[in-house]
């Protein structure tokens, strides 16, 4: 069954390579696609290069799940409670968060400017059994395939690494159905957020690979507001992610001076 399995994964992961259209849009910076596909293989590694994320990941799914069980008025108790529901994780790297996405009941896709992200993401998909639509493919390019609404969008730590993050979040924010929701997960532009996000995390503590961040493309909340202005889309206010370096935990938190996430809300027509 493990030898299928590998089979399966490394015949989807060829399968993306040869048949998906090559990325495109204003919103791709060639140099980050770049700097994540040389890291593809690593998604999965929980000591590797995306160790953070692994360790930041429980709180993202938790505040989605639980935003989403009370938005949708969903059973908490229930182990799948969002089956009749689409989402789409645009920036999705190789599925970290996909995949609990899925397991918690949605109709998934995936999509992300690095070919070699999706052939990852769709590889440990099919290796854990998850049927999940990946696609290598910009929101530029989902929105003008003329694809139908979703129930609920994730755009998590990816607007920071686009060009012109203003026509990138309109364009996420227009494939939110009424009624549905939009996440949003960044750096804050503050001095913290370059002492923390950028020296401590890259240079000092050597979390993430040297360049992944530059602070000038870090975003206040205010001006994701800002953004989301027009779009027919209300915010939440910011709720802050910290770290605590005595426990080596992340925990959600009024503090959004490095990271925080943003709920949007789309009304029922």
């Amino acid at each position: 069954m493990a030898k299928a399995a590998k089979n399966q994964a490394k015949s989807v992961a060829n399968e993306t390579e040869l048949t998906a259209d090559a990325p495109a849009g204003p919103s791709i910076d060639a140099e980050d696609v770049a700097r994540f596909s040389a890291l593809a293989a690593r998604w999965w590694d929980p000591k590797g290069e995306f160790a953070p994320l692994h360790k930041f990941n429980p709180n993202r799914v938790r505040f989605i799940r639980d935003t989403c069980v009370d938005h949708f008025l969903r059973d908490p108790r229930a182990v799948a409670p969002f089956g009749d529901l689409r989402l789409i994780d645009i920036g999705c790297g190789g599925g970290l968060l996909s995949e609990p996405m899925k397991r918690m009941g949605f109709d998934v896709t995936g999509i992300d400017a690095s070919e070699k992200n999706i052939g990852t993401a769709k590889a440990h998909a099919a290796e854990v059994g998850l049927d999940i639509r990946y696609l290598a493919q910009t929101v530029e390019q989902v929105v003008a395939s003329k694809e139908s609404g979703f129930d609920v969008v994730l755009t998590m730590e990816v607007i920071e690494h686009v060009n012109d993050p203003e026509s990138f979040l309109k364009t996420c924010a227009s494939l939110v159905k009424p009624g549905g929701l939009l996440f949003i997960a960044t750096l804050n532009r503050t001095l913290k957020a370059h002492a923390l996000g950028i020296v401590a995390a890259e240079y000092v503590l050597q979390w993430v690979p040297k360049g992944t961040h530059d602070w000038n493309k870090f975003l206040k909340p205010e001006e994701i507001e800002g953004f989301l202005e027009g779009t027919g889309l209300t915010p939440d206010p910011a709720v802050g992610v910290s770290y605590n370096p005595f426990t080596a935990t992340w925990a959600l938190s009024n503090d959004t001076a490095v990271n925080y996430m943003i709920v949007a809300r789309r009304d029922l027509l």
